[in-house]
C-alpha cells in the first residue's frame, strides 16, 4: 500500500526534527548534568544562616577567604582587592634575587594569552621587602602589560601572614652566609571573584600548569553561569 504525499512529508519532517531537538534540548542539559565545580581550598564553616533549594533549607558555608591587602606594584600604586574586583586572578610568589625566575616566565606566557579578556588578572607577589624598589625594572624585563599583570611587594609584617594564612602557603626567610634568600612554595594559585582560593599548582610541572589553563576556562565557564542565573 503506498503512503500519501502528505504522510511522506511528515515522516520526513520529524526524522529531521529529531536531532535537533537532542542537540538543542537534550544535550545541554546532560552537559549541565556534567559540569563539576572546582574545590574551594581552605577551612569550611556552616553559617547559621540558610538557603533554599526546591524548598527545601540548606545551611550556608561560609568558606576560606584570601584577606584584604596594600601592597605596592611596579607602577608605585597601591593596589588592594578593589583593584581586582569581580576578577579571576592567577597568583604566585618570587623575589628579584632569585637565580631561576621560570615561574614569572610562565605567569608572562599565561597573561599574554589573556591580554584580551579582562576577567582574568595576574599577580606575582615577592617575599621579598627589598623589592619594592625593584619591581619596575624587574617588571620591564618581563615586559608586564599594565592592567593585566601586577608584580607587588610590602613589609614582611604583612606579606607573610597573606602568604601563610591567607593563600595557604609557605615562606621563610633565610639569612645563613650572610646573604638574604628565601624558601617558599614554588606554587601557583587560582582565586575566583569572591577571593575564594580554587586551585594550587606545582609550577614546575607541565602537567600541573596544563590542569591550571583547564581550571582557569573552568572558572570562567562558572563566573559566566553565576551572572547569568543572578548569583
Amino acid at each position: 500500500m503506498k503512503r500519501s504525499p502528505i504522510k511522506k512529508v511528515l515522516i520526513l519532517v520529524s526524522i529531521l526534527a529529531i536531532p535537533g531537538f537532542l542537540f538543542f534540548y537534550l544535550l545541554p542539559h546532560f552537559a549541565k548534568n556534567r559540569y563539576k565545580s572546582l574545590p574551594i581550598f581552605g577551612k569550611k564553616t556552616v553559617a547559621t544562616t540558610f538557603h533554599s533549594v526546591k524548598g527545601k533549607k540548606i545551611p550556608d558555608t561560609i568558606y576560606h577567604l584570601v584577606p584584604d591587602f596594600k601592597l605596592i606594584n611596579q607602577h608605585n600604586d597601591t593596589v588592594s582587592w578593589k583593584s581586582f574586583e569581580n576578577k579571576i586572578v592567577v597568583l604566585n610568589l618570587f623575589y628579584a634575587g632569585a637565580r631561576s625566575q621560570q615561574a614569572n616566565k610562565y605567569i608572562k606566557q599565561l597573561s599574554d594569552g589573556y591580554e584580551q579578556k579582562p576577567l582574568v588578572k595576574f599577580i606575582s607577589l615577592s617575599v621579598d621587602p627589598a623589592d619594592v624598589n625593584k619591581l619596575k625594572d624587574f617588571a620591564a624585563n618581563f615586559k608586564a602589560k599594565e592592567g593585566k599583570w601586577d608584580l607587588l611587594a610590602g613589609d614582611t609584617a604583612q606579606i607573610y601572614p597573606l602568604i601563610r594564612q591567607g593563600l595557604l602557603l609557605d615562606v621563610v626567610a633565610n639569612e645563613s652566609k650572610g646573604e638574604n634568600s628565601f624558601i617558599f612554595s614554588n606554587k601557583t594559585v587560582l582565586i575566583d571573584n569572591l577571593h575564594r582560593i580554587r586551585g594550587i599548582y606545582d609550577t614546575d610541572s607541565a602537567e600541573a600548569n596544563a590542569k591550571l589553563e583547564d581550571e582557569i576556562k573552568v572558572l570562567i565557564a562558572e563566573y559566566l553561569r553565576n551572572v547569568k542565573d543572578g548569583r
